[in-house]
C-alpha cells in the first residue's frame, strides 16, 4: 500500500506495515503467538522484500535473532526482530545484554508478543524486567492501529536518539485488535541488499561488549542514554494525556496496552463513552521504560488521588512513581496494587472492581448504583451457577488435532509402561506437551524449548528405570541438539530420547524448518504410511554424524512397532544415548495439501477414495478402553441402541480424517474387534459400479426373509 491508502486489518499486520514504512533494512525472529504473523508474512513476501532490499531471516531461535541486531551497533541501518514473550526474551538474554552495553547506532526494534494473563500459554512473567536490567526502552502502545504504527516509527527514532535498543510489547488483544489507519509508502533503506555497505566500519574497541570498556558503557547508560531517551519521549509526546471532563481532579495512569480495557471498565460507571472521552483524567504510558519524571509529576501534582493500573508483578512502575513522589514530598495519594490484584490479567471486570475501591474512597458520588449492582450481580450469578451444578464445571483440556501423528506415540508409551513399569518422562515445549492432559497425563517437567534431554540429566543417574525425554523436531533444532544431544554424548549418559519428526515447527503455526519436506516430495497422493517426512533425513544424518549409535526411525501410526521399540529402548543392554525418531507428517499440513487436491479431482469428475473408520455398535461392549488409550476428539460416546444395555457405546463422529489410530490401538492392546475400516468411493468407475450392485444383491439374497 502507498501514501494515502487505508489499511484495514489486524494489529500485528499493521505493525508489519509500520516496519516497512520506517525503512527497516533487516528483519529476523522466531515465531510464536501472538506475533507469528509478523515473521510469517515477511517470509512469504520475500520477493517483495527483495524489491525493497530488505533482508528477511527465519532464525533457528531467539538468541540467533537477537544476535542479528549487532548489525546496528556500527552501521546506521534499522533492524527489527520478533519473538514470543518472556520465554523468547529469556533465550535471547545473552545477546540482548551484549547489545545493550555498547548501544546501537542504527535504530533497533524488538517486537515481543507479551503472552501474559489467563489466555497465556507460557509462564507468568513480564518483559519489563529485561528493559530495566539491560537498559532498553520499552514501548506498550495503546491498541489503536494508527497509534501502534506511529509507535513503530517513533520507536526507531527513539532508539537512534538514545542509542538504546527499543522493545515493543504487544499483548494478545493488541495483536488481534482490528481497525484502520492511513498508510504511507514503504521506504527503501539507505543501506540494504540493493545498496551495499562499501567498507566495514573502522575498529572501535568502545563498540565491543568487553571489559574494560563495559564499565564506561554502564556509565553512559545512566549519564547519557536515559536522559536522551526521556528528552525524546517528552519532546515527541509519545505518552498521551486525556484530560477529564467532570472529575478531572482524579487521575488514572495506565499502561498503553491496557487502555482499551480501561475505557470499557469506565463505561460500566458511565464515566466514559465508547470513544474514550473520560470523566477522569488519564495518562497513557505508551513508553513504560524509561519513565519521564517531569511528565508524571506534572500529572500527579494537581490531583486529589491517582490510581495506577499496572498489570502483573512486581509493580515496577508503581515503585518508581512512589519514589518520585516521595523525593519531591508530593503528598498526592497513590494507589495501585493496594486496590488491584498483584498478579494476573486485568480484565474489564477486574479493573471495574479496582475503580470501585478507588472511587468509594475518593469520590463515592461518582459511582452509579447500577454499577455496584452489576458487580454484585456477577458474583451472585457465579455462586448461583456453582450451587446449581453442585460440582465444579468439568475441565475441557486442549487436545492434539484430529489425526495428529503424535497421539499414537503416547498410546504406545502407555502400553509400553504396562510391560516395563512407570517411567519418568521429561517433557518439552510443543504440540506433544498436550500429552500432559488426560487421557495420557504424561510428563514430569517442562523447563524450556528443546531442553527435555538436558533436564533429565540430574534425574536419570539416580533413577532405577531409564528416563524418557520427549522433544519435537522444532525443539531439536531450536536448542535440543546442543544442550541435550551433544551434552548426553559428551558425558556418556544412558538416556532415551524420543524426537517427533513431523516436518514443521507445528505449535507456532507450522513454519518450515531445515527438515521440512521438499516441495517435490509433497505429493498430494502420499498415504499417511508413506509420509513425505521420510524424504528428509537431516535429523538422522545429524545424529549419526554426532556419534549416536542406537538410532531407530518408526512411523508414529505403527503403534505395536512403536510400543516394541520403546520397550527395547528401556530394557536393552546398550549403554549410552538411545534415540527414537517418531516420524509422521503434521496432519494439519497434510490436510491443507490434500483437501484442495481432492476437491480439484471431484470437480473434474475423477475417482476419489477416502478412508473412514467406525465402530460396530453391536460388537462394542461399552468398555471404553479405546477412548482412554486414544484421546481422539472424534472417538466419543453415544447412547446404546440396545434397549437392554445401559452403557453407552463408542462411536466415530464426523471429522475423522481416517488416520487409523483407533484400529491400531485396538490391535496393539488386544481390545474388542469393534472397529471397522471403510473406503468411501466417489465417482467410481464402471466396473466398481457393477461390483457394488452385485455385492448389494448378494447381501440381500443371503439375508433371512
Amino acid at each position: 500500500m502507498g501514501e494515502g491508502e487505508v489499511f484495514r486489518g489486524e494489529g500485528i499486520l499493521a505493525i508489519t506495515k509500520g516496519l516497512l514504512q520506517s525503512g527497516v533494512a533487516y528483519v529476523g525472529g522466531y515465531q510464536g503467538a501472538p506475533v507469528s504473523h509478523l515473521l510469517d508474512v515477511m517470509v512469504q513476501a520475500k520477493p517483495y522484500m527483495d524489491e525493497l532490499g530488505v533482508h528477511v531471516e527465519a532464525c533457528s531461535n531467539e538468541a540467533s535473532a537477537a544476535a542479528m541486531l549487532g548489525a546496528s551497533i556500527h552501521y546506521p541501518i534499522r533492524g527489527a526482530v520478533t519473538w514470543k514473550s518472556i520465554v523468547g526474551t529469556n533465550v535471547a538474554a545473552d545477546a540482548l545484554s551484549n547489545l545493550s552495553s555498547p548501544g546501537v547506532t542504527g535504530g533497533v526494534l524488538i517486537v515481543v508478543g507479551e503472552d501474559y494473563g489467563e489466555g497465556a500459554s507460557v509462564i507468568q512473567e513480564r518483559t519489563h524486567a529485561y528493559a530495566l536490567k539491560s537498559g532498553m526502552c520499552l514501548l506498550d502502545p495503546r491498541p489503536e492501529l494508527g497509534q501502534m504504527v506511529n509507535m513503530v516509527e517513533q520507536g526507531f527514532r527513539l532508539s537512534e536518539a538514545s542509542n538504546m535498543p527499543v522493545m515493543m510489547e504487544l499483548r494478545i488483544r493488541a495483536c488481534h485488535v482490528r481497525g484502520e489507519f492511513v498508510a504511507k509508502t514503504n521506504q527503501e533503506p539507505m543501506l540494504s541488499k540493493k545498496n551495499l555497505i562499501a567498507e566495514p566500519a573502522g575498529f572501535d574497541y568502545m563498540r565491543l561488549a568487553h571489559p574494560p570498556v563495559t564499565f564506561a558503557q554502564e556509565k553512559r547508560k545512566v549519564a547519557h542514554r536515559l536522559p536522551a531517551a526521556r528528552e525524546f519521549i517528552l519532546a515527541n509526546g509519545l505518552n498521551e494525556y486525556f484530560p477529564g471532563t467532570q472529575h478531572k481532579h482524579l487521575g488514572l495512569i495506565v499502561q498503553g496496552g491496557l487502555y482499551n480495557t480501561l475505557i470499557r471498565a469506565l463505561q460500566q460507571f458511565d464515566l466514559s463513552d465508547a470513544f474514550g472521552v473520560s470523566s477522569l483524567s488519564i495518562l497513557v504510558l505508551n513508553v513504560t521504560y524509561p519513565l519521564v519524571p517531569t511528565e508524571l509529576i506534572d500529572f500527579c501534582k494537581d490531583k486529589s488521588a491517582v490510581l495506577l493500573l499496572e498489570e502483573g508483578q512486581p509493580e515496577y512502575i508503581e515503585q518508581e512513581l512512589a519514589l518520585m513522589l516521595r523525593r519531591l514530598d508530593l503528598q498526592t495519594p497513590l494507589h495501585g496494587k493496594d486496590m488491584l490484584p498483584s498478579g494476573g490479567e486485568y480484565t474489564a471486570e477486574i479493573m471495574a472492581e479496582g475503580l470501585l475501591n478507588f472511587l468509594n474512597r475518593h469520590e463515592p458520588s461518582a459511582v452509579p448504583k447500577t454499577t455496584q449492582e452489576w458487580l454484585q450481580g456477577n458474583t451472585k450469578r457465579r455462586q448461583e451457577v456453582q450451587t446449581m451444578l453442585g460440582i465444579p464445571i468439568p475441565a475441557r483440556p486442549p487436545s492434539m488435532c484430529i489425526g495428529c501423528p503424535e497421539r499414537p506415540v503416547f498410546s504406545a508409551l502407555k502400553l509400553a509402561q504396562e510391560t516395563v513399569g512407570p517411567v519418568h518422562v521429561s517433557g518439552d515445549i510443543g504440540c506433544h506437551a498436550l500429552a500432559t492432559f488426560e487421557p495420557f497425563s504424561v510428563g514430569h517437567s517442562i523447563l524450556g524449548y528443546g531442553m527435555s534431554l538436558a533436564s533429565r540429566a540430574g534425574v536419570s543417574p539416580l533413577m532405577k528405570r531409564r528416563v524418557l525425554s520427549v522433544m519435537g523436531d522444532g525443539g531439536f533444532w531450536h536448542n535440543g541438539l546442543l544442550t541435550g544431544v551433544q551434552s548426553a554424548l559428551f558425558n556418556g549418559d544412558d538416556a532415551v530420547l524420543l524426537i517427533f519428526k513431523n516436518g514443521y515447527t507445528s505449535a507456532t503455526g507450522t513454519q518450515d524448518i531445515i527438515n521440512t519436506p521438499t516441495d517435490l516430495s509433497k505429493d498430494a497422493t502420499s498415504d499417511k504410511r508413506e509420509s513425505v517426512v521420510h524424504t528428509n533425513q537431516v535429523i538422522e544424518s545429524t545424529l549419526k554424524g554426532l556419534g549416536v549409535k542406537w538410532l531407530k526411525t518408526v512411523h508414529t501410526y505403527e503403534v505395536a512397532e512403536m510400543q516394541a521399540t520403546l520397550t527395547e529402548a528401556f530394557t536393552t543392554d546398550f549403554q549410552g544415548l538411545k534415540v527414537i525418531v517418531a516420524e509422521g507428517e503434521c496432519q494439519l499440513e497434510r490436510q491443507r495439501r490434500i483437501k484442495p487436491w481432492l476437491a480439484s479431482l471431484l470437480a473434474k469428475g475423477k475417482r476419489v477414495e477416502r478412508v473412514k473408520y467406525g465402530v460396530d455398535e453391536d460388537v462394542c461392549n461399552g468398555d471404553h478402553a479405546c477412548i482412554r488409550l486414544s484421546g481422539c476428539p472424534t472417538l466419543t460416546l453415544k447412547d446404546n441402541p440396545d434397549p437392554l444395555k445401559v452403557d453407552p457405546v463408542a462411536t466415530v463422529i464426523d471429522g475423522c480424517v481416517g488416520c487409523g489410530l483407533c484400529g491400531e490401538n485396538a490391535h496393539a492392546a488386544t481390545l474388542c474387534p469393534s472397529f471397522y475400516r471403510a473406503e468411501v468411493v466417489q465417482n467410481p468407475g464402471p466396473l466398481e459400479r457393477i461390483g457394488a450392485r452385485l455385492q448389494t444383491w448378494m447381501t440381500r439374497f443371503l439375508q433371512p426373509a
